[in-house]
């Protein structure tokens, strides 16, 4: 595979019009923002950060355009999977290579989140996904906590199969990433191993390749330092980054739900001037009242002010 995502991958938010359409304008402004950053390597779109299952099939499509259009071609736009059945899936794939998509980051089938997964279902997901779209495909390590978590072997075998280029590891579990990380390292030399742990960042960075996270999207310009840290395997120098952003991480994900993180970066894309306002899609609803300004104030002392951006 020639798509080097070694380095930060933001994972931005799809802004809407205030009457819930996608808003294209506000697509270019982010995407091209986020392609100037040196060491942002690639955008993943249509992820939970993007509200991608909450968009029509039309949509989907739409915004992968778009963002490609954003970066000028000059990135990889990768394009979250996430069609309950492997065909359903597979199908997905294919219209996101249609819409401009250079990869696929494959989200479990979500019926495991809850039931579980059959031993060797996971391997024939992601078979007949890069099969059918030719699609060069990221696994996707689901956290620790739910069942749709994807044991050792089962990852090793993902890896193993071809399309598949990088790991996207969100465990979450820090017993499973000591053992585990190590062995897809040494199996897989060549895997693109990349953290996805938005809020425990420090403890990861110095394992990896890369970061493809949400967070990316609102603070790319520390995190892309937090990461060279982490290669150089400089501590100290991560743990200061760390602090210094660590109220923009608990007032983006230490809330209630993970899910509220995605309504709090477009609060901080508000307050950071890349958008004009904060509007999701149902089910996700607004942050309480005063949350805009606290964010907002966490970034100023995170020293991460607005940002100028000419589309």
């Amino acid at each position: 595979m020639t798509i080097d995502l070694r380095g930060l991958v933001p994972a931005p938010v799809t802004p809407f019009n205030r009457d819930g359409s996608v808003d294209v304008d506000s697509i270019h402004r982010l995407g091209s923002w986020l392609a100037s950053v040196d060491g942002v390597k690639g955008l993943v779109v249509l992820g939970h950060a993007g509200e991608g299952t909450f968009l029509t099939q039309d949509e989907q499509a739409l915004v992968i355009r778009e963002f490609k259009n954003a970066v000028n071609g000059e990135i990889p736009i990768i394009a979250g999977i996430t069609g309950e059945g492997n065909t359903v899936a597979a199908l997905e794939a294919q219209r996101a290579v249609e819409a401009g998509a250079s990869a696929g980051l494959v989200y479990p089938s979500h019926g495991w989140l809850r039931f579980g997964y059959q031993q060797g279902a996971p391997q024939t997901r992601y078979k007949e996904i890069y099969e059918t779209s030719g699609l060069p495909l990221i696994l996707f390590q689901y956290p620790d906590a739910t069942k749709a978590t994807y044991d050792l072997d089962t990852q090793l075998e993902i890896a193993g199969q071809e399309g598949v280029f990088a790991t996207k590891n969100g465990v979450r579990n820090m017993k499973r990433w000591d053992t585990e990380i190590p062995v897809l390292r040494k199996t897989y030399p060549d895997l693109q191993i990349l953290t996805c742990h938005d809020e425990y960042l420090l403890h990861t960075m110095f394992d990896v390749d890369g970061a493809l996270v949400g967070y990316g999207g609102l603070a790319p310009e520390p995190l892309v330092e937090l990461i060279a840290a982490g290669k150089a395997k400089d501590y100290a120098a991560a743990r200061a980054i760390h602090d210094r952003i660590l109220p923009v991480t608990k007032n983006v994900y230490h809330r209630g739900s993970h899910m509220e993180g995605t309504v709090a970066l477009k609060e901080g894309l508000v307050a950071r001037g890349i958008l004009e306002h904060a509007t999701v899609r149902p089910p996700l609803l607004p942050l309480p009242a005063g949350a805009d300004k606290e964010i907002a104030a966490a970034l100023q002392s995170a020293e991460l002010g607005k940002v100028a951006v000419s589309v």
